[in-house]
């Protein structure tokens, strides 16, 4: 197999390394016991508002230029607009010129039968002479064609005014409506750049107004434990003095023992009591030497059943080795038995491969072979 090596895209890469960078931050941050706090982080809130905001003024920028290059689109767009209609302008007036310079009517073959120009044509040859084709006017031809001609090229030229002046009002209405379009989509635009502040400026205001809540969260929760630590401290410092105050530190006599009444012996109260009489000395010493030698004892008679168990064990030991030992001498006997059937199975087998090979040789019959084979198996 052939290696390919892919064309690898630059801004993913770095993308991909931006999020392992942010991973690798994240961990050290959050495995860090010294930086580890418990309830609110401010430094990471702070952090991450600061990056809002980056964000949002960096999308604010990219949306300011995207507004400006649109402009800049609709602008080119309206000028080429203009530059095409100004050219086809300019070439129909060009293609009119060209109409009134070179091909006048004037100047055609047939002129004179058009407009009636008096000395287009000079006959010098006699109409006697001419033939049908070269005749000019004929019998019966309008005497007011002239006229006729003449009220049709007013006519002709009032029907260009008005088309002239027609095209020139609906160009203006066709400019008038796109500057009218223009200026509602630079309304818009406006509008929409409007709004967009607001929008950026109600962001804002929620996230100071959020950054504040959790600042005020976080100085009340400060202010709770201070509470707390200072409660606490109060409240140790009252154990405190009710300890050094009370009868089991300043060991008073008369708080230790406590009239129980029937006849029976005063308690003592353990929670007042800080010493001991020689009597209860003497009975702890006496009950603690009882437990000395009820240990002793134990241990003695633990010991000696350790010693019957561990003589036990020699007996089952030595009693496994002796069925071990003679287990093994069972299985050298069967061996050696094992061997000589072998042996002996061998020796047929020589006897009877002896056999078949004088057979090749003297082709005695297989009656001596089976007689010969019984009396050495004898």
């Amino acid at each position: 197999m052939y290696k390919v090596d892919l064309p690898v895209d630059q801004s993913v890469m770095k993308d991909v390394e931006r999020r392992r960078s942010a991973e690798t931050a994240r961990k050290s941050r959050i495995f860090n016991t010294r930086l580890r706090v418990m309830g609110l982080d401010l430094p990471a809130l702070n952090q991450q508002v600061q990056e809002k905001k980056q964000k949002q003024d960096m999308e604010m920028q990219q949306d300011r230029a995207l507004d400006k290059l649109r402009i800049y689109h609709d602008d080119a767009l309206l000028k080429q607009d203009i530059d095409e209609r100004e050219k086809r302008k300019a070439l129909d007036t060009d293609l009119t010129q060209h109409w009134v310079t070179h091909q006048r009517v004037e100047d055609s073959r047939d002129a004179d039968l058009k407009c009636g120009l008096k000395g287009a044509f000079r006959i010098t040859i006699s109409e006697s002479e001419l033939g049908p084709a070269s005749m000019q006017i004929f019998q019966g031809e309008d005497m007011g064609e002239e006229q006729k001609r003449r009220e049709q090229i007013r006519k002709t030229e009032r029907d260009l005014r008005a088309q002239k002046e027609d095209n020139e009002r609906r160009h203006m209405g066709e400019k008038h409506r796109e500057m009218l379009v223009s200026k509602e989509l630079v309304h818009q635009d406006l509008l929409g750049v409007q709004l967009h502040a607001l929008e950026e400026e109600c962001n804002k205001a929620t996230c100071i107004a959020l950054a504040n809540y959790n600042q005020a969260l976080a100085a009340e929760r400060v202010e709770k434990l201070k509470e707390q630590q200072r409660r606490e401290e109060r409240e140790n410092v009252a154990e405190m003095w009710h300890t050094l105050t009370s009868d089991m530190m300043t060991e008073h006599a008369e708080a230790v023992v406590s009239e129980v009444g029937g006849g029976r012996p005063p308690r003592v109260l353990v929670d007042r009591w800080k010493g001991m009489s020689p009597e209860q000395l003497s009975a702890i010493h006496r009950e603690r030497e009882e437990q000395r030698l009820e240990r002793q004892r134990q241990r003695d008679a633990e010991k000696a059943r350790d010693a019957a168990r561990e003589l036990q064990l020699l007996k089952l030991s030595r009693n496994a080795e002796e069925e071990e030992r003679r287990a093994a001498e069972l299985r050298r006997e069967r061996r050696i038995q094992i061997d000589h059937y072998n042996m002996q199975l061998a020796r047929e087998q020589q006897a009877h491969q002896e056999y078949l090979s004088k057979k090749l040789y003297t082709n005695k019959p297989t009656k001596d072979y089976f007689h010969q084979f019984n009396t050495s198996s004898r």
